[in-house]
């Protein structure tokens, strides 16, 4: 899209916000704190829903520290009324912990005499703090020009063909603040806020889609559709291969294999795979020694043969 296609876009969606919805201001009365963590409460949540969790917070608690040691499940029983209990009790409860790990205490407000690109970085350093929080603590507490961006808004933004999948895994709106003047900043969030965080919890609202089709008719052809499967946000690994069979070589122990004979030839004898050692070819010398010679049996057979009638003759000697 044309940059300047993306700034008249921008342009109108503020001149229809300030038809339908009612800017509302930041209490000027808050300290750094309290806006970060009142930010906690507010992304992707109604600024109605946002108030009445922080109200919670600060009356039914003691103090910070007593909110950064309670359960993450017991902060969202407390804050149902938000978009995602659990996921801002989490961002809460870590930042107070991430905060009171690097201060020891809860006190930063002196960030504000710092630069203002140096306080940004040191907040963002805060473990939990999300980009929308620390755009809003930007705008609120530091005195910058930065729109907050959640998902809300980046699924309005998507809707109206303003950001990129790029964008979104990056969590930021090309060209949002420079379309937006910084004096306008505050009514601007305010609005947009509104309907992005209604809109993010009503997605099939007409009354909001009309809102929508009116900065872009193309839009509607953007809306989620009703019974729609969403897309898997993890690739599904593919099946397993088909494990091939085990050569005859390598068959296991105990399970010997059967080999198909070709037709016209003879099946060969089984070995007991049991033995270890098959018979050997060798003859059995004690079998052979107990057997009888075939030449010893034929001469036995045979008569014995006595002396010729000249020796007998001459054997007898007269007396």
């Amino acid at each position: 899209m044309a940059a300047l296609n993306r700034a008249d876009k921008f342009t109108k969606l503020f001149k229809i916000l300030r038809r339908h919805f009612e800017p509302i201001p930041t209490p000027p009365n808050r300290t750094l704190l309290e806006n970060l963590l009142y930010a906690c409460c507010l992304e992707n949540s109604k600024f109605d829903a946002a108030d009445e969790a922080f109200a919670r917070l600060q009356q039914d608690f003691f103090d910070w520290n007593e909110i950064r040691v309670t359960t993450t499940q017991e902060l969202a029983d407390l804050m149902n009324g938000l978009f995602d209990p659990n996921d801002a009790a989490t961002r809460l409860k870590r930042t107070l912990h991430s905060m009171f790990e690097t201060h020891y205490s809860f006190e930063i407000d002196s960030l504000k005499k710092e630069n203002l690109g140096k306080a940004i970085q040191h907040i963002g350093k805060f473990n939990g703090i999300s980009p929308f929080v620390v755009g809003y603590v930007t705008q609120a507490s530091l005195g910058g020009h930065s729109i907050a961006v959640d998902r809300a808004l980046l699924a309005l933004m998507q809707t109206l063909d303003l950001v990129t999948d790029k964008d979104i895994a990056h969590a930021q709106v090309p060209g949002l603040e420079r379309a937006i003047p910084k004096n306008k900043g505050v009514e601007f969030f305010s609005l947009v806020h509104q309907l992005s965080a209604a809109l993010f919890a009503s997605p099939f609202s007409n009354d909001l889609r009309n809102m929508v089709i009116e900065v872009d008719v193309e839009a509607k052809n953007r809306f989620p559709k009703r019974g729609a499967k969403k897309l898997p946000t993890k690739p599904v690994a593919p099946p397993p291969a088909p494990v091939p069979p085990l050569p005859p070589a390598t068959a296991k122990k105990g399970k010997p294999t059967v080999d198909k004979l070709e037709p016209g030839k003879k099946k060969l004898p089984a070995i007991d795979p049991k033995r270890k050692n098959p018979p050997s070819k060798k003859p059995d010398l004690k079998s052979a020694a107990k057997a009888p010679n075939k030449s010893e049996s034929k001469m036995k057979k045979k008569p014995a043969r006595g002396p010729s009638p000249s020796k007998q003759l001459a054997r007898k000697k007269p007396r």
